[in-house]
């Protein structure tokens, strides 16, 4: 079935009515975490009808040549960085407000290149793939034999049509003595919050690689004016202004998203890491329940709906491409002996929050010591995977505050249900196997809380002399929250509350953070406002930690 067809016979929400029939079949008489991972309805579920075909059943072929508006609205993106290769990205969309981006349902034959300069007379690679209409047009080519610790320049052609120059850059070889690499971490970019000035600052930033730690679009509606951007430009179509359930809401909310030509810059300028939190499915969403109370084969339907919109979308290889509602994540780099990435998917296989979710008092339910951030797969992975490095610095991007975090300085205190604070046990297993396996050197990189925040982890957050284990740098919003302050409502209360915090600010913006053999130094990078563009950006707070002597001084 062709994706016109089925957008001609969707139920409630949007679905396919064979897809929706199909999951309340394979859901009956099983538990809903059976249900979100059965093979059967993994199956069914992958839209396995919507697949690219071979032979007679694949798509017609069109010739790029009839293709007579520019392609590549949606830029270009690098990502995944390995010694000897990097995953290159785009997507064709001549109308990228459009469900199918203007493009008949038929595939289109794309060139790629990679060369040594920007002039590309120096051509160290080059090929041709397909980009499927089953994939939303989208280019994802795995570009190997390419020399380590490099950079790169790139670009796709379809037709007479030539794609936007990305600069990318490979990672250090497996035993390079390499003595410093440069990081951004970003997250939070909520479209109808404000503008991504934050991105255009970042596109002129040198750094090695991007980290996004969640929430790269949000579910909720964008207004005709852009919400808070207030354009009196342009008008944006009706359709984004409801709530995304179905594979073409989430495939057109991209297309607005990497619309804005700040995200498009920084794409361009640097190789991405990407990690989803919750807004690219559905608000604080915990594994198999989601936020609210539907029936358990519709939330099955947007799950998978969101994630294989979210891979088309974004520079990730092929192993990620999702199943169904299943899409496995997280994953492991490493840059050279300076450097290992465990980067952790914190909403997918998690408890449900305890309590209700919210600020809560912890109790009995938050602290059942079964509860899991990570599943017990991921956690396995984790552990292990320290075990085995030999890096300098073991970070670990993901999405929610690691860290205690009481909100009010006295006995009543509450916590996040939604943060690690509401998987005390979880956060507490991670911990004991960072010491078991004799990581000196750990930090964490997180996003999700739209503040910039910086932390000692401690061996007993409740025993403010305890030893200090790691540290933890929190990146602020791109424009979630809109233009925010430098002390929030909250800030007197946490910081009072909590002795390892060692800044807080509540201003847009990004962490960038320099990776040395003796020390890292994070530089909290915040813009004034968001809401009217073009704002400069400043430095609101640096802080360094010695390799060996984990805790945070200002710099």
């Amino acid at each position: 079935m062709t994706p016109a067809q089925i957008s001609t016979r969707q139920g409630r929400n949007g679905h396919s009515e064979e897809l929706r029939i199909a999951a309340r079949r394979l859901g009956a008489g099983v538990g809903r975490r059976r249900f979100l991972t059965v093979t059967g309805a993994a199956a069914a579920l992958a839209f396995a009808v919507d697949l690219p075909g071979a032979g007679t059943a694949a798509a017609a072929e069109l010739d790029a040549r009839r293709i007579t508006e520019d392609p590549f609205t949606l830029g270009v993106a690098s990502g995944d960085p390995l010694p000897d290769s990097v995953l290159l990205w785009t997507r064709l969309a001549p109308h990228p407000y459009e469900a199918d981006g203007g493009l008949p349902a038929e595939r289109v034959q794309v060139r790629w290149e990679i060369a040594r300069d920007e002039r590309f007379s120096r051509i160290v690679r080059r090929g041709s793939t397909t980009a499927h209409p089953e994939f939303g047009h989208s280019v994802h080519v795995d570009v190997d034999g390419l020399g380590s610790d490099r950079t790169f320049y790139y670009r796709f052609r379809a037709g007479d049509w030539i794609s936007p120059v990305g600069r990318t850059r490979t990672a250090p070889a497996p035993g390079a003595r390499n003595s410093s690499l440069s990081l951004a971490a970003v997250s939070c970019q909520a479209y109808h919050d404000g503008y991504f000035t934050a991105y255009q600052h970042l596109a002129a930033e040198d750094v090695d690689v991007v980290f996004h730690l969640g929430d790269y679009l949000y579910e909720y509606a964008v207004t005709a004016v852009g919400g808070a951007r207030a354009y009196t430009d342009r008008v944006l179509p009706a359709h984004f202004n409801r709530e995304t359930l179905t594979l073409e809401d989430y495939r057109m909310r991209y297309g607005l998203y990497k619309s804005d030509p700040d995200l498009r810059a920084a794409h361009a300028a640097h190789p991405f890491v990407v990690t989803w939190d919750d807004h690219e499915t559905e608000n604080n969403y915990a594994g198999d329940t989601p936020e609210n109370s539907v029936p358990p084969e519709e939330f099955l339907l947007r799950r998978a709906a969101a994630y294989r919109a979210y891979w088309e979308n974004q520079p990730l290889r092929t192993p990620q491409r999702p199943s169904g509602p299943d899409m496995r994540l997280y994953r492991r780099l490493r840059f050279g002996r300076l450097a290992q990435f465990d980067i952790l998917d914190t909403r997918q296989y998690r408890s449900n929050q305890a309590y209700g979710d919210g600020w809560k008092v912890p109790g009995p339910e938050s602290e059942d010591p079964s509860r899991t951030m990570t599943g017990a797969a991921q956690e396995r992975w984790l552990l292990d995977g320290w075990k085995h490095s030999r890096a300098r610095w073991n970070v670990v991007p993901q999405q929610v505050t690691f860290a205690q975090r009481r909100d009010v300085p006295t006995d009543a205190y509450k916590l996040s249900m939604d943060s690690w604070d509401g998987y005390p046990a979880s956060r507490r297993r991670i911990m004991d196997g960072a010491e078991a396996a004799g990581i000196e050197n750990l930090m964490v990189l997180t996003g999700d809380v739209h503040v910039g925040y910086a932390f000692d982890l401690k061996k007993d957050f409740d025993d403010p002399s305890s030893r200090t284990v790691g540290t933890e740098i929190v990146a602020t919003s791109i424009a979630s929250g809109k233009d925010g302050s430098d002390k929030p409502a909250s800030w007197n209360n946490q910081t009072q509350a909590n002795p390892h915090m060692k800044f807080y600010n509540g201003r847009r913006g990004y962490a960038h953070v320099t990776l040395g053999t003796e020390q890292a130094r994070a530089d909290f990078r915040t813009v004034s406002a968001v809401t009217t563009p073009g704002a400069p950006v400043s430095t609101a707070g640096s802080f360094v930690t010695e390799a060996g002597n984990p805790g945070l001084t200002p710099a």
